[in-house]
């Protein structure tokens, strides 16, 4: 079994603000017991994709996948996904916050994408087949990497935008962009009602459509981007349950547990301690009592977004030696 469980292992600034005196003894124990290990800090996308075997590209090929799964065709072209975002001038950086956070209707989507299509034309015509999914078409892929979403809310953009040797021309259009969408009639009934406008774009999850393959395994999650990978693979995808069923992590599957996602990427203390919480009484006491009966390759509990992983095994229920230390030192 492969636990994805973003930002369980957060910066050392929220969990100095979050963890102060949380004891939470399940999670603790799991951390002595279990091997600590590296991973790659690529992204939940990332992620999943290895997990269901999707082959990289210059990216992992999101874009074709959930284009797919939102109603489109994708054929042989090469998609981009170009998804709505705020990006908040701060003192010394640029920060973004993704379309989650800014509740686009769809006649704002069409309106907003009309007028970047209209203005850039075919060099950036957006698709938005869903307000926060939006897609650019491209008969020739670009020479491009770029940064999942995953990892780039909440961070400074600057290092994180597309690299390559077609990123200048990508990063001028993004800049013209900005100031298209500055005076825009959507952004100003937005901000005279309160909500963030829509300033700029992110590109990211290029590629052609992978040639479709078979993992027949369990994904559990909620998350739209995984939910559409595992249906492109034939997984057995289902909706993350409210309970495991502690017979689960003995077998082949992956589970998506994004509970602490949002207040990690914002750096919110309160929310993160509080989802915390609800995670060791919903999963990490369940997996602990049954750590005896994983199957003989343990489980891996990976942060794709740290880059920390941790691997059971079902010795380690035995392992009573190893004491538990306060959290923090443990999440460090």
């Amino acid at each position: 079994m492969l636990l994805l469980v973003p930002h369980l292992f957060p910066s050392a600034r929220l969990l100095e603000a979050a963890a102060q005196d949380l004891h939470l003894p399940a999670l603790q124990s799991l951390l002595a017991r279990g091997s600590r290990q590296s991973c790659p800090a690529a992204g939940v996308e990332a992620a999943v994709c290895e997990a269901l075997g999707i082959a990289r590209q210059q990216d992992w090929p999101l874009a074709p996948i959930t284009l797919a799964a939102d109603g489109g065709v994708a054929s042989d072209a090469y998609w981009l996904r170009a998804d709505p975002v705020h990006l908040k001038v701060m003192r010394d950086r640029i920060v973004l916050a993704d379309s989650s956070a800014l509740d686009l209707t769809r006649d704002e989507a069409d309106a907003l994408a009309k007028t970047i299509g209209d203005h850039f034309g075919a060099a950036l015509n957006p698709r938005p087949l869903h307000p926060q999914r939006w897609y650019v078409r491209y008969p020739e892929g670009p020479q491009l990497n770029t940064t999942p979403l995953s990892l780039a809310v909440g961070c400074d953009i600057d290092p994180l935008l597309p690299q390559g040797p077609d990123a200048m021309r990508f990063r001028a259009e993004l800049n013209e962009l900005q100031m298209l969408l500055h005076e825009h009639p959507v952004n100003q009934a937005r901000e005279a009602r309160g909500a963030l406008p829509v300033n700029s774009l992110w590109p990211w999850g290029g590629g052609r459509l992978p040639v479709a393959c078979t993992t027949p395994v369990p994904l559990y999650a909620d998350n739209v981007e995984a939910l559409a990978l595992g249906g492109f693979c034939n997984a057995r995808v289902q909706a993350l349950p409210a309970h495991p069923d502690t017979q689960a992590f003995a077998a082949d599957g992956i589970m998506l547990l994004d509970a602490l996602t949002r207040a990690g990427q914002v750096g919110d203390a309160y929310g993160w301690r509080e989802a915390l919480r609800e995670l060791e009484q919903g999963w990490f006491v369940p997996l602990r009592g049954a750590l005896r009966r994983l199957g003989p390759q343990g489980l891996r509990l990976l942060d794709p977004i740290s880059g920390h992983a941790l691997h059971l095994h079902p010795h380690d229920a035995w392992k009573f030696w190893r004491r538990s230390r306060s959290l923090i030192s443990q999440l460090t």
